[in-house]
């Protein structure tokens, strides 16, 4: 059974490949293996059939055969322990990629997303400047951390891993806010894994998407 992913009908990020469903295309396409999209309204996010796989109304989902999965990390750790291409062979290694993993969505990704939620909701506020002042901080501080580690390296544990794909993916939500580019090394480390064919092809198909919901 080909696996079906959830995504975005109308993503929210106009074709820039930000939604969570780019890091899953990506992972598939880093191991070669097919699979299948179902594009999903915001309605029918709540609607009780995608609630019964995502309890919180949300995408990536993942179904093949009796196994269902929520949460972009849970599924492509999954997808790499499957598929050769995402997870070094010896077991000290794969730790070391899926430690990458965690470190990605739970020690940097927070201040990124607190600055998403600030450029979006607290703009009129009247302490909006130095808010933003704060989590730019924040973020610079990670930065630094991630740059000092990853050094020279092309990645961050020999081979491109899991946890290369999931730690650019986080990078990538800062977009045009310049602190990447702050560190050169982690802006050529971003554009390093933008070249990678695999991220091609994902991020071609979810652009396709984007450009069909446009002409709709």
């Amino acid at each position: 059974m080909t696996p079906t992913i959830t995504a975005f009908k109308a993503s929210p990020d106009r074709g820039r490949g930000l939604a969570r469903d780019m890091r899953v295309r990506w992972a598939f396409e880093e191991v070669g293996q097919p699979y299948e999209v179902r594009l999903l309204t915001f309605a029918e996010m709540k609607e009780p059939a995608h609630l019964a796989l995502h309890p919180f109304g949300q995408i990536p989902t993942y179904e093949d055969s009796e196994l269902a999965l929520f949460e972009s990390g849970a599924i492509i750790l999954h997808v790499a322990q499957q598929h050769a291409g995402l997870l070094p062979d010896d077991a000290d290694g794969r730790a070391r990629a899926t430690n990458w993993m965690f470190a990605a969505l739970n020690t940097v990704e927070p201040p990124i997303l607190e600055l998403q939620t600030a450029m979006f909701a607290e703009r009129d506020r009247s302490w909006f400047a130095e808010r933003l002042a704060l989590i730019h901080d924040q973020i610079r501080v990670r930065l630094g951390q991630l740059s000092q580690r990853l050094g020279e390296a092309d990645w961050l544990d020999g081979h491109f891993s899991a946890g290369d794909l999931m730690m650019v993916s986080v990078l990538q939500r800062l977009g045009s806010s310049g602190l990447v580019a702050e560190f050169p090394n982690l802006a050529a480390y971003v554009a390093r894994a933008e070249a990678r064919p695999a991220y091609r092809r994902a991020f071609d198909a979810q652009y396709a998407v984007f450009l069909a919901a446009s002409a709709g």
